[in-house]
Order: structure tokens, then C-alpha cells, then sequence
């Protein structure tokens, strides 16, 4: 009787040990959630920096010689084309066309005596012509005295918003002197100029042709901005055009970009982002930005569970960032489970337990995915 007790009390020992052996080896498998991957088309973009340009500026510049007598405009103001912006002093220029106008009057006198003279030749008509050709020599003398007089008001060339005066009352300007008297810019619209690299111009086009993207559509040329502070702005431009030659210092093609600027929000030589729709991926995959991780060499990977819940870093390629979703251009396919939580507790070659989580990649997945299948709905 006492051997079988013992024997029993052995079994018992034996089946505890073996359970909270069973219990500890499932305590020590990592939980992780994860993220099982679908395709779904995805908008390619690319933010590209760039500094914003007037559409249209000019500057103030004298054509006559003279004394500044007066500033007609205020400065930082809208000014309209041909509007006076300074006054110089025209008493000179004044008295030239007087003159002119005086020597025009009597040429003019001299041909109406001389002609009824030259058809009764009674003068030679050598006189009369030459009397003619002299008030035809005084009309042009006094044009130009005209001319001069009226550049004695300096005119905004374009519409726009002036600057401030480099020059002040009293000051001696000269017809050609290299300095400006000040500048106008037309602020609305903007231009916005940047620069994408011969290479990813290069690759774009390629997976146009090849299929591998779509044109984006009618809206392919909407460019979007982001502004110094990194608030979007609120206006949608277009792309007017992009060079033809490759710069050959920075390997870049010029972009310039058109956006409505009513309210002047937008300055020339601002640091801005614009934002370029440049196609569609039709078979597009997107990951959570927490489930991406960085080498020493800051190139990009992700912990992947296989059908063995075995862990596997893999590489990857990315492209855009849209929503906290980075675009996944090569290393990973539909169907794979990607590692989204639990990152700090996994490494490569050990069993994990995962739990599908629901991020924003996979509810756009399945929105997706659900769209697809007619037996969804």
C-alpha cells in the first residue's frame, strides 16, 4: 500500500512539472500585433522645395536728367500702370518745348509765305523745299521736346505692388544711372520654381510607359503648398511648365508652378514645399510608419511573421508618406504580416504570437478589399 502511494505521489510531481514547464515555455513567447498586407491604388506624390517668384516686376527708372521734386506714391502700396511716381523738375525741359514749339510756329509761317511764291516762281522751288523739310524738322524737335517733358514724371511701368524709394526729394537722378529709383512686383498670382532630379524624372516616366503607373487624370497638373511654418496653403496652383535642359551642376529639371494670391499671403523669395500628384499605383502597398525601422546605414526594414510565426527582417524600398502611412515600393508583397507593436521584445528566428491590429493601413485595406469583392456586399 505504501509503494503505491509513492508511486502515485511521483505521477502527480511528474504531471505538475511538466505543466508549468508547458505554462512557462507559452508565458516566454513574445505578443505582437501585426498587419496583414492588401494592394489598393495609391496616389504618388512627391514634395519638392522651392522658393516662391513674382509673376511680373519692374523697376523705376529715370529718362531725363534732373532734381527729384516730389514722391507721388506710398510706400508698399498697389500702384496701377502708368500711374506718376516721381515728380522731377521740368522748368529745363519745359522751356526746350516752348522753343520748339515757338520754331515749329514760324517754320510752319515760312512754308504757307513761300508756297503761293514757289507756283508763281517767284522764289526758286529749292527754297521752298528746304523751308518745308525745316518744319518738318521742327515738328520732330518738338516732339521730342514733348517726350522729354512728359519723363519728367516718372510712370509705374506695370500694375503691382511698389517697394520702398531708393531715392528721396532733392536727390539728382541721370538719364541711365545704374541704380533704380524702385521696384514693382505683381504679387498675384505667384509663381513657385523647383527643382526634381533628371533620375526621378527619369524613373517616373519610365513606369508611366511601361504601365507600371496611370496618369493621375485631369488633375494630374494640381500642385499643392506647404508653407515656411508647415501649414498648408489654402489655394491649389498648376504647373505652367518644366525645362528641357538638365542642369548641369545639380542634375535637376526647373519646375515652376502657378497659385492664386489674393490676399498677398504669399512674398517673393519665400521658402515653401509645393506638393506634385505625379500618378496612380493601382497595385499600391501602405504600412504603418511605427512598423518601420532604420539600419546603422538608415536604410529602411520591417519585421515580417511567417507561416511558421517565425520572425523575419526584411528590406524594404519606400517611397511617400501619407497619413502615417509609409508607400511600400519594393520588399514586401500582399498577403505577408508585417509587425506593427511589440518591436522592442522580437528578434529574428524566434516564434512570436500575433494578433491582428487594426491601423490605419489595414481599415484602408479593407475598405478597399471590400469594394473589390461583390460577395462583401
Amino acid at each position: 500500500m505504501r509503494h503505491k502511494l509513492l508511486i502515485i505521489s511521483l505521477f502527480l510531481v511528474t504531471a505538475c512539472d511538466g505543466s508549468s514547464s508547458h505554462t512557462t515555455q507559452m508565458a516566454s513567447i513574445p505578443q505582437v500585433s501585426i498587419v496583414t498586407l492588401h494592394t489598393q491604388p495609391v496616389t504618388l506624390t512627391t514634395s519638392l522645395p522651392g522658393r516662391t517668384t513674382a509673376v511680373r516686376g519692374a523697376e523705376g527708372r529715370p529718362q531725363v536728367d534732373g532734381i527729384i521734386l516730389k514722391r507721388l506714391f506710398t510706400e508698399g502700396s498697389e500702384v496701377t500702370a502708368g500711374q506718376p511716381l516721381y515728380q522731377i523738375d521740368p522748368a529745363t525741359y519745359q522751356a526746350a518745348y516752348d522753343k520748339a514749339q515757338a520754331t515749329l510756329t514760324n517754320a510752319n509761317a515760312l512754308v504757307k509765305r513761300y508756297k503761293p511764291l514757289s507756283e508763281a516762281h517767284a522764289v526758286s522751288g529749292q527754297v521752298y523745299d528746304d523751308a518745308v523739310a525745316s518744319a518738318k524738322e521742327a515738328a520732330a524737335d518738338l516732339e521730342t521736346a514733348r517726350v522729354n517733358l512728359n519723363y519728367t514724371q516718372v510712370r509705374a511701368p506695370i500694375s503691382g505692388h511698389i517697394g520702398r524709394s531708393i531715392y528721396t526729394e532733392g536727390a539728382l537722378v541721370t538719364s541711365g544711372q545704374s541704380n533704380y529709383l524702385t521696384t514693382i512686383q505683381q504679387l498675384n498670382p505667384m509663381y513657385v520654381d523647383v527643382s526634381e532630379s533628371s533620375q526621378d524624372l527619369l524613373r517616373l516616366r519610365r513606369a508611366l510607359a511601361q504601365g507600371h503607373l496611370k496618369a493621375a487624370g485631369d488633375n494630374s497638373a494640381a500642385v499643392l503648398l506647404t508653407l515656411e511654418d508647415g501649414s498648408p496653403y489654402g489655394q491649389e496652383g498648376k504647373l505652367e511648365f518644366s525645362e528641357v535642359t538638365v542642369d548641369e551642376g545639380t542634375g535637376s529639371v526647373t519646375m515652376r508652378a502657378s497659385f492664386p494670391n489674393p490676399h498677398n499671403e504669399l512674398l517673393p523669395g519665400m521658402f515653401v514645399h509645393a506638393i506634385l500628384q505625379q500618378g496612380v499605383q493601382e497595385q499600391g502597398i501602405l504600412i504603418p510608419q511605427e512598423a518601420v525601422s532604420h539600419d546603422v546605414k538608415g536604410k529602411p526594414y520591417v519585421y515580417t511573421v511567417k507561416t511558421d510565426n517565425t520572425v523575419e527582417q526584411r528590406p524594404i524600398t519606400t517611397g511617400e508618406m501619407t497619413n502615417s502611412l509609409w508607400q511600400v515600393t519594393s520588399g514586401l508583397q500582399a498577403g505577408e504580416k508585417v509587425i506593427t507593436d511589440g518591436l522592442q521584445s522580437v528578434r529574428v528566428g524566434i516564434k512570436v504570437s500575433a494578433n491582428e491590429h487594426q491601423t490605419a493601413a489595414a481599415s484602408a485595406n479593407d475598405t478597399s478589399s471590400s469594394m473589390n469583392d461583390p460577395s462583401a456586399q
